[in-house]
C-alpha cells in the first residue's frame, strides 16, 4: 500500500537544478531565478485524488490529478509547454512521466522516514543520468500511515 504524501514540506536541499533546467531548454533568465528559489511542497492525497502545489515567493504550481488517469498538462507557467502526463504508483514511489516535446521527462516522490523526495529528470534513468535534480523537504506538517499529524517547527 502506497504512504499517504499528505502535508507541507519546507525545501531543505537542491542538486544538480542547473543541468537539469539547461536540459529542459529553460531560458538563462528564469534559470538563475529558479535556482535562488526554495520551493516548498503542499500535498493532499486522498486516495486516488491528489493535489500537489509547489509554493514560492515568485510563482505557484498546482497540480490535480487522479492516480492512474492519463491528462494534459499546463506547464506554460514553468516552461512554456503542454504534455501528457500520467502520475503512477510503482512501490512506495508516486511517479510522473510526461510525454510532449521533451522527451523521457518526469519526476518522483517518496519518502524517507518523515522526509518528502524529489527527483526529477530529462533524459535516461534518473539515478545515472547527468539531467537529474534531487530536491529535499523537511515535514512541517505531514499526515502518516495511521492518519496521524505530525508538526515541525
Amino acid at each position: 500500500m502506497p504512504p499517504n504524501l499528505t502535508g507541507y514540506y519546507r525545501f531543505v536541499s537542491q542538486k544538480n537544478m542547473e543541468d537539469y533546467l539547461q536540459a529542459l531548454n529553460i531560458s538563462m533568465p528564469l534559470r538563475k531565478i529558479a535556482l535562488l528559489l526554495k520551493p516548498d511542497k503542499e500535498i493532499d492525497h486522498q486516495g486516488n485524488h491528489m493535489i500537489v502545489k509547489t509554493l514560492s515567493t515568485f510563482r505557484n504550481y498546482v497540480l490535480e490529478f487522479e492516480v492512474g488517469v492519463e491528462f494534459e498538462e499546463d506547464l506554460s507557467i514553468m516552461d512554456g509547454r503542454k504534455c501528457q502526463t500520467i502520475v503512477t504508483w510503482e512501490e512506495e514511489q508516486l511517479v510522473c512521466v510526461q510525454k510532449g516535446e521533451v522527451p523521457n521527462r518526469g519526476w518522483r516522490h517518496w519518502l524517507e522516514g518523515e522526509n518528502l523526495y524529489l527527483n526529477q529528470a530529462q533524459g535516461m534513468a534518473p539515478s545515472t543520468h547527468p539531467n537529474t535534480s534531487w530536491l529535499s523537504y523537511n515535514p512541517i506538517l505531514h499526515t502518516g500511515e495511521e492518519g496521524k499529524t505530525f508538526a515541525q517547527d
